[in-house]
């Protein structure tokens, strides 16, 4: 059964054995505003918890999005090149960006229940 963690940088991630799906909260999404493109990471790019993983633009601004957990991407969310808007529409379900393989399981414990989240988000 998969999990679903969040980043304090309003990343989620779903953990489903070592494969992890990667997109941003509902939260993110609605305080970007319409999103208009998704530069989505290059299949086998490996990136380490927290760094970059690829960029989102909205009609506020360019942001970063950093992959929640160390690993190697290994699927990318090929709709968000035609439809970026889907991220607004369905952040936390249709609107994944990539799937990654982990390579540490343990880097999980860094990261917020949905219920740590949601405190978390009351005080910003």
């Amino acid at each position: 059964m998969s999990k679903m963690y969040y980043t304090k940088e309003h990343e989620w991630v779903k953990i489903d054995g070592n494969i992890a799906t990667v997109g941003i909260s509902d939260y993110a999404a609605h305080q970007l505003g319409d999103i208009t493109f998704v530069e989505l990471p290059k299949l086998g790019k490996a990136v380490k918890q927290f760094e970059v993983l690829c960029a989102i633009e909205s009609v506020k601004a360019a942001s970063d999005i950093y992959a929640p957990v160390s690993g190697s991407v290994l699927s990318v969310n090929e709709t968000l090149n035609t439809r970026p808007e889907i991220v607004n529409e369905s952040p936390e379900e249709s609107a994944w960006m990539a799937t990654m393989k982990m390579t540490d399981p343990s880097e999980v414990a860094k990261l917020m229940s949905r219920e740590q989240y949601d405190e978390y988000r009351k005080g910003l």
